[in-house]
């Protein structure tokens, strides 16, 4: 008699710590951000509301700690890791950020990683994820009092570009903003005290409100009316430099996925909003749509595509390093090099001569990046200055980036820090010059 045969197991579904694996090894090999590495997952989708918070917390936690997890890893490896295990190094980041930072029971942490381990073709290192794991339940705590956490989990360039840029104090203050998670601001359209009460938020300058630990945002009261949308509040101070637009015809150049666009609409100009990315341009709809907003949307390049009329204000919202959105987007402390800077700056200056020409003679030109970089911010401006005798520089007031003073720089221009606004949780890096043509 022959024996049975065990039935054939099928196809286990992705896990949480299955798609945070995949999601990681996209971002730090292929370049990818972390919302298309996630949304590249058909099973992320699928996942419970709670699966999917969990997923994403991991993620930006084992993204935020990077340089202290490797750092922990390697102080209790015997010898590196070849590159060929990186999956297994990969498993193992994610397993130490829950030891480490999330307070996960470290038999689930130590038990999720070996069984991950165990289904790989790595399979043989299974002891060495166990034994380095259990260790780091052990000897995390010491270990992480011994570090200087906002330095290894900052890039070596960008430590000395902003050490050079804004002092040691403040570079140092700037990595340990990107180590705090982020408060939701919320731009209102009408009765910021009243929705402060309805959702439990701070009301900041400009009639924003700050809400911290919100949860979902699509469950939130009032979004389905579309009484808000989401803009953290350095975001928003861009599109207040052109002064009171009602009934002006304003460009935005890049201006998916809508915020500024909407600020726009909402304060009466007529928006003509550009971006070259139809599936952006898809969300800026959306969001319009929600918030009950006109704009005329186009599909198109601002280096090339030019008005039927020229406009009497434009916002180039310039695609940059987006570096002063680390705290949000941690992944690209690690996408990031000076080599790309160099290769934004360049079409940047490109973007802002193009811009220049789209507006009439005495027409604003505000030209914004959530860049902490200078050669994408004031070293561009004031070469863009010195090459072009029809522009001027109008330097800001105080009373228009809501009393904001250490974000007022001395020529006048916007430059904010995540560390500034640090009492009420800090904001986004970014950089704003206004510029009229004057002829």
């Amino acid at each position: 008699m022959q024996p049975s045969r065990k039935p054939r197991r099928r196809g286990t579904p992705p896990t949480s710590r299955t798609i945070s694996l995949n999601a990681l090894e996209f971002v730090l090999r292929k370049g990818r951000t972390l919302g298309e590495s996630l949304d590249s997952q058909p099973a992320f989708a699928a996942l419970a509301g709670r699966d999917r918070g969990f997923t994403r917390l991991l993620l930006l936690t084992t993204l935020r700690r990077l340089g202290q997890i490797d750092a922990a890893i390697d102080s209790l490896l015997d010898k590196p890791l070849p590159a060929r295990r990186s999956a297994v190094r990969d498993i193992l980041r994610l397993g130490a950020a829950q030891l480490l930072f999330l307070g996960t029971p470290p038999h689930a942490a130590v038990d999720g990683a070996v069984r991950q381990t165990a289904q790989s073709r790595h399979a043989a290192l299974k002891g060495l994820v166990n034994a380095l794991l259990r260790r780091l339940g052990r000897e995390g705590t010491t270990l992480l009092a011994a570090q200087d956490a906002a330095r290894l989990n900052t890039a070596d360039w960008l430590w000395q570009s902003w050490t050079e840029s804004y002092g040691e104090d403040n570079c140092r203050a700037i990595a340990e903003a990107h180590m705090a998670e982020p408060s939701i601001d919320l731009n209102i359209k009408a009765n910021a005290a009243s929705w402060a009460a309805r959702l439990g938020g701070q009301i900041l300058p400009c009639g924003m409100l700050r809400l911290t630990r919100a949860g979902a945002v699509e469950a939130l009261d009032g979004y389905d009316e579309g009484a808000w949308w989401v803009q953290d509040f350095a975001a928003a101070l861009p599109a207040r430099l052109l002064g009171d637009v009602t009934g002006q015809t304003i460009i935005e150049i890049g201006a998916a996925p809508g915020g500024k666009t909407a600020q726009l609409a909402q304060a009466g100009a007529r928006v003509q909003a550009l971006d070259r990315s139809p599936t952006r341009l898809t969300r800026l709809r959306q969001n319009l749509t929600r918030l009950g907003l006109e704009a005329e949307i186009i599909e198109g390049d601002g280096l090339t595509w030019r008005p039927k009329a020229l406009a009497d204000g434009l916002l180039l919202d310039a695609p940059c390093s987006a570096t002063g959105t680390i705290r949000r987007h941690p992944e690209i402390m690690w996408r990031r090099s000076a080599d790309d800077v160099a290769e934004l700056a360049e079409n940047q200056m490109q973007l802002v001569q193009a811009a220049l020409e789209m507006v009439k003679s005495g027409g604003l030109v505000v030209y914004a990046v959530c860049s902490l970089e200078p050669a994408e911010g004031p070293q561009l401006i004031e070469k863009l200055l010195a090459q072009n005798e029809n522009i001027e520089r109008v330097p800001l007031e105080m009373s228009e980036i809501g009393g904001l003073a250490e974000a007022l720089t001395p020529a006048g221009d916007l430059r904010t820090l995540p560390c500034h606004f640090a009492g009420q949780g800090g904001i986004d890096g970014f950089y704003a010059a206004r510029l009229r043509r004057t002829c």
